[in-house]
């Protein structure tokens, strides 16, 4: 037995995700990811919303019990959400161009991963946000 209605018609409407600080976060996924925010209401503790193709994400700050990946550096198997661009050639400069390097400590936060022939059939890039959650930015083909 299934949800009526959601099996074949189902889209994802939001990833939330704990964050330390959410003016830094806000600022991130402004600056790093382009990410539009969209208006959140007004719960009664810190976050921001942001639009992400159809679908949104949701930054959750003044949680007591947060799970993060502490002292964790880039994995592309650990969680993680995946965001489409239009170029994997841009992304790649514009990440290089903000400080962003594949030669670098696996724990430095400007660590990334770019595989432009990876085994997915897609070209990929591995960051870390502020709170060291990764982001899989990808593109439909290399470009």
């Amino acid at each position: 037995m299934t949800l009526p209605g959601v099996i074949g018609s189902a889209a994802l409407h939001h990833v939330s995700i704990p964050v330390t600080d959410v003016d830094r976060s806000r600022a991130f996924y402004r600056e790093i990811l382009g990410l539009r925010e969209i208006d959140r209401p007004p719960f009664d503790y810190p976050g921001a919303w942001f639009a992400v193709g159809n679908g949104q994400l949701h930054l959750i700050g003044g949680l007591r019990n947060p799970t993060f990946r502490e002292g964790k550096g880039v994995d592309s198997r650990d969680v993680h959400f995946a965001v489409r661009v239009a170029s994997y050639r841009d992304a790649l400069g514009f990440l290089e161009s903000k400080g962003y390097r594949t030669d670098t400590d696996d724990l430095n936060p400007k660590t990334m991963i770019a595989r432009p022939h990876a085994t997915a059939g897609f070209p990929q890039i591995y960051i870390l946000d502020p709170d060291r959650h990764v982001i899989e930015i990808n593109a439909e083909q290399l470009d």
